[in-house]
Order: structure tokens, then sequence, then C-alpha cells
């Protein structure tokens, strides 16, 4: 069975809420980073992940909601958020929001597009794909500055422990 239009919109309002915090804490970060070189990762990023809620914000419009509309997450995942939001080391900031974030966030957004009709959330659809493309060059991008560097990945088991428990981070509606 397809998404609904309001299935559709609530899931992109939730991407677009995360990519507005992702965006909201890479900036909190920059003038807490002592490595300038992470600075301007986090520079370039930031922008990206503006475009990013950005191109989903215009996509809420033609879904039959406000344009720039967002939804929070399930209040359980907002903590997750708020917890890669705490990092304060520079080796765990990248390792939570490269190594954790991002790759959950890429299967969230490729369940996305298994679970809609590819015809009738053809924008959707072209926009996810567009992010992804994003994301796997911001990951890519992180890994260079690592080896360039020497910033050790930093396992953060609990962290990824956290956000692979949420089956679903859309708010329940009510």
């Amino acid at each position: 069975m397809s998404l609904t239009v309001n299935d559709r919109v609530r899931a992109i309002a939730t991407f677009r809420f995360i990519e507005v915090r992702l965006m909201e804490i890479t900036a909190a970060w920059t003038p807490t980073t002592a490595e300038m070189e992470v600075k301007v990762l986090f520079g370039r990023h930031i922008f990206d992940f503006a475009q990013h809620a950005d191109w989903l914000g215009k996509r809420t419009f033609e879904l039959r909601k406000p344009e720039q509309y967002s939804l929070k997450p399930a209040e359980s995942y907002v903590d997750v958020i708020e917890a890669l939001a705490a990092e304060e080391e520079t080796g765990k900031r990248l390792s939570a929001l490269y190594d954790v974030f991002i790759p959950a966030l890429e299967s969230r957004y490729r369940a996305y597009v298994d679970a809609t009709d590819r015809l009738l959330d053809e924008p959707s659809v072209v926009i996810v794909e567009r992010i992804l493309i994003d994301l796997e060059r911001m990951k890519r991008d992180a890994q260079r500055l690592r080896e360039r560097i020497a910033v050790v990945a930093v396992p953060l088991p609990e962290l990824a422990r956290r956000e692979s428990a949420h089956s679903a981070i859309v708010a329940p509606q009510g």
C-alpha cells in the first residue's frame, strides 16, 4: 500500500525538522571546535543542511501544508538528536555526525523512497535522491579531512544503538 498524502507530508516535514536541527547543531559546533579545517567542513555542510531543509520545506507546501512546515519527530528521537548535539570533542562530533547520524538518515530516506509511490510522489523522490547524493559526499568529505588532519574516528556504540532503536521517527498523530 502506498503512503497517503498525509503520511508523505508528515515524513517530509519530519525530515525537514531533522535537517534544520543538523544545520543548527553544526553551526553551534563551529565556534567551539578548535581545528580550522573542521570549522570549514562544518561551514560547507551547514549550507548543505540548509539547502535540504529548503527543498523539503517547499515540498510541504505542494503536499497541502504551509511552505517550510516542520514536524518534530517522536520525542524519544529528539532525545537522540540532542545527544548528538551534546558531543564536545572534535573526534566524537565527527563520528557522531558522519559515522552514526548521517548513515542512519540515509537509511531512513531510502526507506521513505521504498515506501512511497514513485510516480505519485515523484517530486519527493527527486528531492530525497538529491539529498542522498549530498549526504554521501559529506561523509567522504569528513573521511578525507580525518585522514588529512589525523582525527581518529571514535566508536559511539551507545549513540548508534539509541538511533537504530527507532523503527519510526515520525511522531504519532494525535
